[in-house]
């Protein structure tokens, strides 16, 4: 159990009542409240709690009833208490009390803030995205781009259809089938999954995690509550994508995290944002943030660790915080930069390729033409200044393009996933190659700012 747990970051589920083969044997009532206890004995011992998800009678060459139980074990903190706001307390209370956090990034739904949707999609790396469609309003064509964005992107997604309070029962089916319609079309290949039920919710969230085809769809009312527990039960159950396997080998790397929000806080000082996608982040830190504008790293200390509004001194991959840098001066920081080891000697580009498809453009895509790059937290304007193999591309062509930023460096990685956009123009790709400019021929600066004010 110890080791499912580690494996699971915290939580795993047991079925109670099939064989190892996976032949569904049941157990009857008196086996079943054995067995539950034997688990709920072991759980203890593991510092862990139990959840039964769901029971279900199965036929078996017996004339006494058996059932299968499914149970969720998850780690909890102790002195674990009901989790709720009704005792008035505050959300960093909640944070500290809690045996499961779920992170929700509000994105923009309007076309004219496109490019803060790609940025939450590309820098924040979600597990899921959860696409909200109005029922009264039905599919529109942001829906549909964002909907683009999340298989481009390759974001697992699931969908919320709300305000039914609003619509008919036939309106709210309507929608429902007009979406799966999108998803059945040979771009999506998507096998949708409506939620009516918790048996499905458990079923939806158990499928969904194992195979990125599988699109639950939920129909709720914000105002009426209406199918809300299913949603909160699928969540509930929800398994994060990496296992602790995969965050083990990222905390052997060399710190590196993501700046993507830069705050300024009073008595606190400059506050970055962010996500620290390798090695581990320890308060008291000396780490070089860049690339400046010229293309240099400057030298800083992480006075002080914020996650979940509760203070932390150990940041470790995969997790994302807030850091104080005491008074570093915020003018020399943007978003886009990493705050890295020392010993990383960082590679930053100007110049890049990147192998990418042309999902669309009105007319042709030629050299010379300028589009808005996003590379994880980086988002710049690049001009392209070549085209491997051909002199233009039109819609649904492929190609290996050479960009060159036009403002400052950047810091990339191979392999990385790229997105593009100018008006209606948008592509897909990846980065294939850097013109590297390493940080030995910029140099390290040293600033002022490592006090030590702690938040």
């Amino acid at each position: 159990m110890k080791w499912r747990q580690q494996e699971g970051r915290g939580e795993a589920v047991y079925q109670i009542g099939v064989e190892d083969n996976g032949l569904l044997v049941g157990l009857s009532e008196e086996e079943m409240r054995a067995s539950l206890k034997t688990l709920r004995r072991m759980a203890e011992k593991v510092g862990a709690d139990i959840t039964v998800l769901r029971e279900r009678e199965v036929d078996y060459d017996s004339d006494i009833p058996r059932k299968i139980t499914e149970v969720l074990v998850r780690k909890v903190p102790d002195n674990q208490q009901v989790v709720n706001y009704s005792d008035s307390r505050t959300a960093e209370e909640i944070c500290e009390s809690s045996s499961k956090m779920i992170t929700f990034i509000d994105l923009a739904g309007h076309h004219k803030y496109l490019k803060t949707t790609i940025f939450g999609l590309t820098s924040y790396c979600p597990d899921f995205a959860m696409l909200v469609v109005s029922a009264n309003t039905g599919i529109a064509g942001t829906t549909r781009e964002h909907l683009g964005l999340a298989m481009a992107l390759k974001v697992p997604f699931f969908i919320v259809i709300s305000k039914v309070d609003l619509c008919s029962k036939a309106t709210v089916e309507r929608t429902v089938k007009q979406l799966e319609r999108i998803l059945k079309q040979p771009g999506c290949n998507k096998l949708p999954l409506l939620v009516n039920s918790d048996d499905d919710a458990v079923t939806a969230a158990q499928q969904f995690a194992q195979s990125p085809n599988i699109t639950p769809i939920f129909t709720l009312s914000s105002v009426s509550g209406e199918n809300l527990d299913l949603l909160k039960v699928f969540l509930n159950i929800l398994p994060p994508l990496t296992n602790s396997k995969e965050q083990e080998e990222l905390m052997q790397q060399l710190t590196e995290f993501q700046v993507d929000e830069i705050y300024t806080v009073p008595e606190v000082g400059t506050v970055v944002g962010g996500t620290l996608s390798s090695g581990i982040c320890r308060e008291g830190e000396n780490l070089v943030v860049g690339p400046t504008d010229d293309g240099k790293f400057l030298q800083l200390k992480v006075c002080s660790i914020q996650r979940n509004r509760s203070a932390c001194r150990v940041l470790r991959a995969g997790q994302a915080a807030t850091l104080a840098l005491g008074s570093f001066d915020r003018s020399l920081l943007r978003k886009g930069m990493v705050m890295v080891s020392p010993e990383m000697n960082p590679t930053i580009c100007s110049v890049f390729e990147a192998e990418i498809v042309l999902l669309f453009h009105a007319t042709t895509f030629r050299k010379g033409f300028q589009v808005t790059v996003h590379v994880g937290n980086v988002r710049q304007t690049a001009i392209v200044e070549k085209i491997h193999g051909k002199d233009k591309l039109r819609t649904g062509e492929k190609a290996v393009v050479r960009f060159r930023f036009i403002k400052h460096p950047e810091y990339l990685k191979i392999g990385a996933k790229l997105l593009f956009r100018e008006g209606v123009t948008k592509g897909i790709g990846h980065v294939t190659d850097l013109q590297g400019i390493t940080t030995k021929e910029n140099s390290l600066e040293e600033t002022l700012g490592t006090g030590g004010l702690s938040f």
